[in-house]
This record gives structure tokens, C-alpha cells and sequence, in this order.
């Protein structure tokens, strides 16, 4: 076994007793400034230069964030504790590891990638990866950190040559420099559409059953998804429609986040989320709470679109009522871990290429736990989540609404993604925008929509259609430039 190969696990019996847990691997990893490897001190990278390698793994704004490759240790959970179970994990992996951080910023040394689901009954696995190697920018400073597994005792050092070694052989390209991608044009590929769990007309009656409980006075708000598959008939190149994303995107949270390492990428959960569940940096929590949308493609010819959001989306009872419901369930989760949370006075309008938004953002100093650190980027997701946005108000009423009315298992839709250091610090995004790779040639696309009274199935059925539109025109987009072509199955509208 070679330092970088993960500790086997126990052999397989079904008639054998649930096995105990594998010992936590002794993780060696150092960090080193990308100047170190050759790059240009003087110009920090754009990451998404970086966007290659079939095991990628991401987490990026605007060309900042982290990019990686390669697993070195990984740890899969279910259930109503899946939370809290990656946290021990991550808790004894990092007291275990010997880490050499010679940048010291959140995101270096010791770092994870992870993914969890939206319901505590789902069927699908959570977890979290520690890359092999990550390369990192936060502002104007940028590393690449390299872990490796070896046995405990083993007498072990890494150096900066193996941190270039790695970059070489996962990058192919000179150490601390971008991948040169002279990609020829592409054979020209469709993308078929066809219904998921519910068709159109079936989920719109699901609209209509969720607003007359919320008039009956059962829910305030509730939010209900829908999913669509889309099949290529090539091999989807997964690492294609995340450069779209991230390029088309650049306001929003990049993220590719596969679990298990399946060869046919099934499990890959892939998007561009414009909602901050919670960022930790240094104490202080940080989160952007989406609400009300409103179709770019509706705006009127010979109108500002500007003054349009701000008109519809500004002066809309339903929408503000249903930022609102957001605000105060956020605010609500964190009381515990703060003695006071800083809101935007008013909300503001975000926009992105496809929709506009009411967005606020909040900010709140951490009070100290018992042990004199502050709560875990990863302990105030599982805290915070699920917010109202994604799941309604009452939580707990809403909760228990959405799988009876959806009838599918959200799985990673809509649950956190992001990342967290072994000093707690982390970003934890809402999966949104996004979609599931199921095989080489599938993948499946989710949206969803704030359900109120006011709520009218065929407008939310249209606001589905323009959240999917990142992940429609990513799986569209083509090397040589092609346009798309999407072709719905029959009773199902591209929008």
C-alpha cells in the first residue's frame, strides 16, 4: 500500500454482526504557498482555469474558493444523526493528522469537501471527503495542500516537491500552473427531457393541495419541488457543465461534490447555488437568505428590468411575505450560538443571468461553547438547517408535508454543501440550482418553489422551469459553441 492509498476496510459479510467503525486514518498534509510551486506571486489564480480531472471537487465563487482531486479519506452517514456522526469523524480525523500549514488562512491544512441530505430519512448517503490534493484562493492568497494516509507509527514527511509531484500527475501541467484545454469541438449531442417523480399537471395539483393547507391554517409556507431527468446520448463530460456553471454563474456558489467515487459518476450532486446557508470564518457566521423570485424573461419590452424587479419583487405582498418567513426562521436557529444577528435593513434585489431575487444577508458574532471555541461551520449547518426557504413554516409541519406531496426522495436537493477546516471555519451552501448524475448518460435536475396562500400553481410551475434553466443551459453548452438542443418528452415544456 503507498502513503496515498485510504486503509482497506474489513471484508464484506452479510451474515456477520454490523460492523464497528474503521479506525480513523493518520492523515499527513501540508500546505504551501502557490508561489512556492512556481506560480506568479504576484497574481492570484482564477480557479475555475482549474475545472478538470474526472474526481473533481469544488467549491468556488467567482474564481475563488477551493478545487480538488483524488480521495484520500472519506466518510459516508444516513439518518437523523447524520450530522452530528461526520463531526466525530472529522473531529478525531483532524486530532489524528500531522499537519503542516505553512499559509494559515481558512481552507488550509487539514480540509474536507461534503455533502448532506435534505431529509433525515432519505436513502441517500451524506458525508464527507478529504481530497488528496486541494488547491485553494481566499482574496489575493492561494495554496495547494496535499494529505496523504499512512499507517499509524509510520515514520512520514511530506515536502513541497510532493505537493508539485501531485499537481503534475493530477493537473498535467507544470506545478502552480493552469492546465492548458485546447478542447476540439465536440460531436453535436441532445439532451432528451422527460418527466421525474410527478409530470406537470401532477405536480401542480400538489401546488394546489399545499395551499389549501396553508388557507386551512396548517402552514404558514411550504415549499415544494419537482424533478426532471435529462439523458444524453454521449457521455455526459461532468466537468464540462460545472465550467459552464461557474463561468455563466460567477455570483453564485459553484460545487461538485461525489460520494463513493463511482467510475460512472452516479452520486456526483453538481450546481451553482446562490444561497449561503452559513459561512464560519473566524468566529463570526455569515448567511444569505433567498426568497422571492421573479423570471428575468418576464420583464416587459421597453421596460427597465431593473426597475421592473424592483417594482414586482420590491412591492409584491407575497413575495416579502415570504422573505420574511426566511428571515425569522434563520434568525430563530442561530439565538442559540449568538448574543445578537445583524440583518440587511431592507432586502435587496440579487441578479443573476436567469432570475432575480429578494435576498438579505445576515451576520452574527458566535458566542464561545463550553470549551471556549466557537460552534463548527458544520454544527451550525446542521443547527440551521432546513431553513424555511427550502422546507416551510411550521418546520416541523412543513417537513412531513413535502415527501407526501412530492412523493420522491429529495436526497442531496436542497440539503448543505460546502466545505469545513480543522479549525471549524467552512462555507455550507444550499444545493440548489443543481442536479444528481445517476450514470454516464443521466442526470437528474430539481427546483423548487416557496408555496403560500397567495400561491398560483401555474406561476410556480414557471418559476421550476427558470430555476432550471443553469443546469438546462450547462447540459447544453458545447466545446465548438453549439447551441443547445433540448428536446422534451411528450407533455413536458422546456418553458
Amino acid at each position: 500500500m503507498s502513503p496515498t492509498d485510504p486503509p482497506a476496510g474489513p471484508p464484506a459479510d452479510s451474515q456477520a454482526e454490523p460492523a464497528a467503525a474503521p479506525p480513523v486514518p493518520v492523515l499527513h498534509a501540508l500546505t504551501v504557498p502557490l508561489s512556492a510551486l512556481g506560480a506568479d506571486a504576484g497574481a492570484a489564480p482564477d480557479l475555475r482555469e482549474l475545472l478538470v480531472g474526472p474526481d473533481l471537487l469544488t467549491w468556488t465563487v467567482d474564481g475563488r474558493g477551493l478545487v480538488a482531486w483524488g480521495r484520500t479519506a472519506e466518510h459516508t452517514v444516513r439518518g437523523a444523526d447524520r450530522f452530528t456522526a461526520a463531526r466525530v469523524w472529522w473531529d478525531d480525523v483532524a486530532a489524528a493528522a500531522v499537519v503542516e500549514d505553512r499559509v494559515g488562512v481558512p481552507g488550509t491544512g487539514l480540509a474536507a469537501l461534503g455533502a448532506f441530505t435534505f431529509a433525515t430519512s432519505s436513502a441517500v448517503d451524506s458525508g464527507l471527503v478529504v481530497p488528496e490534493l486541494l488547491v485553494g484562493r481566499r482574496d489575493d492568497v492561494a495554496w495547494a495542500s496535499l494529505v496523504v494516509a499512512v499507517a499509524p507509527g509510520t515514520p512520514f514527511a511530506l515536502g513541497t516537491e510532493d505537493v508539485a509531484a501531485a499537481w503534475v500527475r493530477r493537473l498535467g501541467s507544470a506545478p502552480g500552473r493552469a492546465p492548458a484545454r485546447a478542447e476540439a469541438p465536440a460531436p453535436d449531442a441532445v439532451v432528451r427531457l422527460s418527466p421525474g417523480t410527478l409530470g406537470e399537471h401532477e405536480w401542480r395539483e400538489a401546488v394546489r393541495e399545499g395551499v389549501e393547507r396553508i388557507r386551512a391554517g396548517r402552514m404558514d409556507k411550504l415549499v415544494l419541488a419537482r424533478d426532471v431527468v435529462a439523458r444524453t446520448d454521449a457521455a455526459l463530460d461532468a466537468v464540462a457543465v460545472v465550467r459552464d456553471l461557474a463561468r455563466r454563474y460567477d455570483q453564485c456558489w459553484t460545487y461538485c461534490v461525489g460520494l463513493g467515487g463511482s467510475p460512472s459518476g452516479a452520486g456526483r450532486l453538481m450546481g451553482a447555488t446562490p444561497e449561503m446557508l452559513v459561512r464560519v470564518l473566524d468566529g463570526v457566521a455569515h448567511a444569505r437568505v433567498l426568497a422571492g423570485t421573479l423570471d428575468r424573461d418576464a420583464a416587459p419590452p421597453g421596460e427597465d428590468p431593473h426597475e421592473y424587479a424592483a417594482r414586482v419583487l420590491g412591492e409584491s405582498e407575497k413575495q416579502q411575505h415570504e422573505h420574511g418567513f426566511a428571515i425569522d426562521s434563520l434568525e430563530a436557529s442561530l439565538a442559540p450560538y449568538t448574543d445578537a444577528v445583524t440583518t440587511s435593513p431592507e432586502p435587496f434585489i440579487l441578479e443573476l443571468p436567469n432570475v432575480w431575487h429578494l435576498a438579505s444577508d445576515v451576520t452574527a458574532a458566535l458566542r464561545p461553547g463550553p470549551a471556549g471555541d466557537p460552534p463548527s461551520s458544520l454544527e451550525l449547518a446542521e443547527a440551521l438547517h432546513p431553513t424555511a426557504a427550502v422546507c416551510g413554516t411550521p418546520t416541523a409541519v412543513a417537513a412531513a408535508t413535502i415527501p407526501e406531496l412530492e412523493q420522491m426522495d429529495r436526497g442531496l436537493y436542497a440539503g448543505p454543501v460546502g466545505w469545513l477546516d480543522a479549525a471549524g471555519n467552512g462555507d455550507w451552501g444550499i444545493a440548489l440550482r443543481g442536479a444528481v448524475q445517476e450514470d454516464e448518460r443521466t442526470v437528474r435536475l430539481y427546483a423548487g418553489c416557496g408555496i403560500v396562500a397567495a400561491s398560483d400553481p401555474e406561476s410556480e410551475l414557471a418559476e421550476t422551469w427558470a430555476k432550471l434553466r443553469p443546469m438546462l443551459q450547462a447540459l447544453g453548452q458545447r466545446a465548438a459553441g453549439a447551441p443547445e438542443r433540448l428536446v422534451p418528452a411528450p407533455g413536458l415544456s422546456a418553458g
